[in-house]
C-alpha cells in the first residue's frame, strides 16, 4: 500500500525544526495540508517556506491549554478538518539526579511533555476526531525504556506518554487510532549536546547499525503510524534506535 495523505489536514507540534520539521515535510510531500506549531513566528515561516506545498503555520505556547483550544480551532477553520495529531513539541530543562530536581523545572517538563499532549488530543477529539476519526502520533523516547544518571526526569516523562497513548488508544477506537514512536539519539538542535563531537560518535558506534537518526528516520515512520498502511494498528509504539537496545552489552 503506497503511504499518502491526500485529502488529511495535519497539525504538528514543535514542527519548526528537527524531528517536527521533518515529519511535516514528509506529510506535505505525502499529500496532506499540514498546519505547524510553535513559540517563535519568524521560525515557523522560515520552516513553512522551506517545506512549501502550501504549509501553514500558527505561532502558540504548546504548553498553555488556551493556547491549544486556539489553534485546534483556527486549523479547521482554515483548511477544513484535524485528521492527524503529532504531539512532537518536548522540553528538558533539567539534567541531573531526579531526586535533586527543583519543582518549577519537574512541572514545566510534565507540563509540555505529558500534559500538552493529553490536552491537544483532547481538543483534536472534542473538535473533530471524535465525530470524524483520526490519528494520534505521539514522539516520546528510547528514554522511557530504561534509568539514566543525568536524563531521569526527561525519561520519566517520556514514559508516561507511552502509557498515556496506550490508554488513549483503548479509549478513542475504533475511530481513532493513537500510537508512538520512541526516537534513539537523534540529530536534532535538541540533542546536539548529546551528539557533538565525540560523544556522538561514541553513540554511533555503540548502535548496532553504526549511525545517529536523522529526523527523515522519525519522519518515515510517522508518516506510516499516520496513513492508511497501520489502520490496525493502535496502542502500540515503534522504537528507532538503530539496534541500540539490542546491542550487546560488550559492543
Amino acid at each position: 500500500m503506497e503511504m499518502r495523505l491526500d485529502g488529511k489536514v495535519a497539525v504538528i507540534t514543535g514542527g519548526s525544526r528537527g524531528i517536527g520539521k521533518g515529519i511535516a515535510a514528509r506529510f506535505a510531500e505525502a499529500g496532506a495540508a499540514v498546519m505547524i506549531v510553535s513559540r517563535k513566528a519568524e521560525t515557523l515561516e522560515q520552516a513553512a517556506d522551506e517545506i512549501g506545498q502550501g504549509c501553514q503555520w500558527i505561532s502558540a505556547n504548546v504548553g498553555d491549554p488556551d493556547a491549544a483550544a486556539e489553534a485546534v480551532a483556527a486549523t479547521i477553520d482554515r483548511l477544513g478538518s484535524l485528521d492527524i495529531l503529532v504531539n512532537n513539541a518536548a522540553t528538558n530543562p533539567y539534567a541531573g539526579p531526579m531526586i535533586d530536581v527543583d519543582l518549577p523545572r519537574w512541572e514545566k517538563t510534565i507540563q509540555v511533555n505529558v500534559t500538552a499532549p493529553l490536552v491537544w488530543t483532547q481538543q483534536a477529539w472534542s473538535s473533530w476526531m471524535s465525530e470524524h476519526g483520526g490519528t494520534v502520533v505521539n514522539i516520546a523516547s528510547v528514554g522511557a525504556l530504561h534509568t539514566s544518571r543525568i536524563l531521569g526526569v526527561y525519561g520519566m516523562s517520556k514514559a508516561a506518554l507511552v502509557y498515556q497513548s496506550r490508554q488513549l488508544a483503548a479509549e478513542l477506537a475504533p475511530t481513532t487510532r493513537v500510537n508512538t514512536i520512541l526516537p534513539g539519539l537523534i540529530r536534532t538542535d535538541f540533542a546536539r549536546v548529546l551528539w557533538e563531537g565525540e560523544r556522538g560518535a561514541e553513540v554511533a558506534e555503540s548502535y548496532p547499525l553504526r549511525r545517529l537518526g536523522e529526523p527523515s528516520d522519525i519522519a518515515n515512520a510517522a508518516l506510516y503510524l499516520a496513513s492508511d498502511a497501520s489502520s490496525w494498528m493502535t496502542g502500540q509504539e515503534l522504537v528507532l534506535d538503530g539496534g541500540g537496545t539490542v546491542a550487546f552489552a560488550d559492543g
